[in-house]
């Protein structure tokens, strides 16, 4: 999803948490949103770009699953 008007008014009014895996010298730096309904990811390089939607559900099947190391590159 791209910009604010198309996403869900409560991801809008919660404050981001920037991962603490994000760093000054890192390019790689995201940002999350946790609601009840949706949890929103975004670049935290660029705000105003797209989010992420993830139903509570399958963000915790995400996070599950890169801590399990299932998305690292060989």
């Amino acid at each position: 999803m791209s910009g604010d008007a198309n996403l869900p008014a409560d991801v809008m009014a919660t404050a981001w948490r920037k991962s603490t895996r994000s760093g000054p010298y890192s390019d790689n730096c995201v940002e999350v949103a946790a609601c009840p309904e949706v949890i929103g990811v975004r670049d935290s390089t660029d705000p105003a770009g797209p989010v992420l939607i993830f139903s509570p559900d399958r963000w915790r099947v995400f996070v599950r699953d890169a801590r399990l190391g299932r998305f690292d590159l060989p």
